[in-house]
């Protein structure tokens, strides 16, 4: 071959391929060798046939690249027309009030090699689709919650509700406006520099809509007694949780009983968490993934007999002891499990942080919305010993001589709520399943 053959053969090729591809809108080139007396428009390339086909190919990518598009803008349109419908509603609002919590402090964590969290409050790691149908979900909550406002104000009109449903409106069109934003963001395949910022004002945004109207929610039910609710945690997050404002002191026994109701799988969550500086896992019961219910004492491991997440109301109760670390556990009032060896010796340490719906890998956050509880929960209650099967029997036959924990007792006064969990009235044995 002539010393400037190859050359030649090179600009040839590319401009041939430029000549058959100029139909098929933006383009790139590829190189080639092919015959020197060979007509590049009509001859097959090796692996990738004639050149009609490759223009058929390309014209195939072409709609399915428009059909991604058309199904993204229509994800866009769904979250606009939830966040305007919430923009209209003729709701009942208290005076704006900002709520947020910091999480603080240090300790171990439980979690399995490589996860990765994928929750609404943290928009950027996770699946568009999945994040997109996460924001629908809260924002049909808040509609709905408002909806009910609506109707009860109608009922119970005031002077200020006009101006008070404006103020709740604005907050909603600022979410709105911070909503569409993170949701071009992951359109467009971009992080932006100030993620955490937005992150946290989306989250903030969130917490003050559900507080506020909480407290209207609230202010239905000042005459219902001080345990008679029940809390919600409607979705897997990172940030929907509630705390108990005090502490446990040091326990060489316990017991701890609830009313529990979830239909959550794989894995109901984390009903309650214990952590103490030092010890993020001092004490938590957990059902994460495909993994039966457990106890962590210390960050030793008991597995429970637990079935619940039926969707139906159930009644648990675990006792343990320091003394060769024996532990019983009942559902229903029937013991259905036993053991001993579950950190012996250890008393529970005081001067830590109790959560319910999350699990904490620092005291008081650290949260996981993988091992996120949900579903509802009421009558948490804590004793400072190990109750008889007689007085377990009692609880959960909502016998009259059912005893309160006398370490912690179910009370609305006890419990803040945070990131969406709600409060609604529940009277156990009334309303069951």
């Amino acid at each position: 071959m002539p010393a400037g053959a190859p050359c030649s053969l090179f600009f040839a090729s590319v401009l041939l391929l430029r000549a058959c591809a100029q139909s098929f809108g933006q383009t790139r080139f590829i190189c080639t060798s092919v015959p020197v007396d060979m007509d590049m428009c009509t001859s097959s390339l090796p692996g990738s046939g004639t050149a009609e086909e490759l223009q058929t190919t390309v014209l195939q990518l072409r709609e399915t690249v428009l059909q991604q598009k058309e199904t993204i803008m229509s994800h866009k349109d769904t979250i606009r027309e939830l966040t305007t419908k919430l923009g209209r509603c003729e709701s009942q609002s208290l005076p704006e009030t900002g709520h947020s919590e910091s999480k603080t402090g240090g300790g171990s964590s439980r979690k399995q090699p490589g996860s990765s969290k994928n929750t609404m409050g943290d928009l950027s790691r996770a699946p568009a689709a999945e994040t997109l149908s996460q924001l629908g979900q809260t924002l049909q909550s808040l509609k709905t919650r408002l909806e009910n406002l609506e109707q009860f104000s109608r009922i119970n009109s005031s002077g200020q509700t006009n101006h008070l449903r404006d103020v709740l409106q604005n907050k909603i069109d600022d979410l709105e406006k911070q909503v569409l934003s993170r949701v071009n963001s992951l359109e467009e395949g971009k992080l932006t520099k100030n993620e955490s910022e937005e992150r946290s004002k989306i989250e903030s945004t969130l917490t003050s809509l559900h507080q506020r109207i909480s407290d209207l929610e609230k202010g239905q039910k000042e005459s219902r007694p001080a345990d008679k609710f029940q809390l919600t945690f409607p979705l897997r997050t990172n940030y929907m949780y509630a705390k108990v404002k005090r502490s446990l002191p040091e326990m060489y026994a316990f017991s701890v009983g609830m009313w529990i109701k979830s239909s959550a799988s794989p894995g109901v969550g984390t009903p309650f968490s214990y952590a103490v500086p030092g010890q993020a896992n001092e004490l938590v019961l957990i059902e994460w993934g495909n993994n039966p219910m457990e106890i962590l004492i210390n960050d030793k491991v008991a597995k429970l007999p637990f079935v619940i997440n039926d969707g139906k109301w159930h009644h648990i109760c675990i006792t343990w002891t320091t003394r060769d670390g024996v532990w019983e556990a009942y559902q229903d009032g029937t013991q259905g499990g036993h053991g001993e060896n579950l950190a012996p010796y250890h008393p529970i340490k005081p001067q830590g942080v109790l959560v319910l719906g999350q699990e904490q890998d620092t005291l008081g956050g650290g949260f996981d919305a993988t091992q996120a509880f949900v579903g509802e929960l009421a009558h948490f209650n804590i004793w400072d010993r190990k109750l008889s099967p007689g007085e377990i029997y009692n609880l959960a036959t909502c016998s009259t001589k059912a005893p309160a924990g006398n370490v912690i007792a179910w009370s609305e006064t006890n419990i803040d709520i945070y990131g969406g969990a709600t409060k609604w009235t529940f009277e156990a044995c009334r309303q069951l399943n």
